[in-house]
């Protein structure tokens, strides 16, 4: 892992999302939860996207309802990209802000942030072909 963040090529992200695998070292490859490694201690310290440190899932939640805004404003942007089967432009930025603001008032129930994108005018009005599809 030291390695990754050093070079320079695997650096930028790495920088971002090893703090946040440390934090969930405690689970292993299939979710289940562990205390040791080989008969070595897990090490799950590491820090929230704030550089908050944490120790563990729990400190990392804490730390995320801290700043539930843009945690919920992140996660609006990541499900709108998916649910309109493109990046976001400028342009829906502030659909992205209403939703958060209405998600907000509903004490940022995931169900607000569902319904939000779907009632939204952008999902609304997508173009014909551009619907994302899952497949099994």
């Amino acid at each position: 892992m030291a390695v990754h963040r050093e070079s320079p090529g695997c650096a930028g992200c790495h920088r971002l999302t090893d703090p946040l695998g440390f934090v969930m070292e405690n689970f292993d490859g299939v979710g289940a939860y562990r205390v040791r490694e080989a008969g070595v201690p897990v090490d799950s310290t590491g820090s929230a996207p704030d550089g908050t440190a944490v120790n563990g899932v729990v400190e990392l939640r804490n730390a995320l309802l801290k700043r539930q805004d843009a945690f919920v404003y992140t996660l609006t942007e990541k499900l709108m990209i998916y649910a309109l089967g493109r990046g976001l432009e400028a342009y829906d930025m502030p659909v992205v802000r209403e939703i958060v603001r209405d998600a907000s008032r509903q004490d940022y129930r995931l169900s607000s942030v569902f319904l939000g994108i779907v009632r939204s005018v952008p999902f609304q009005m997508r173009r014909a072909g551009t619907e994302t599809t899952l497949t099994r």
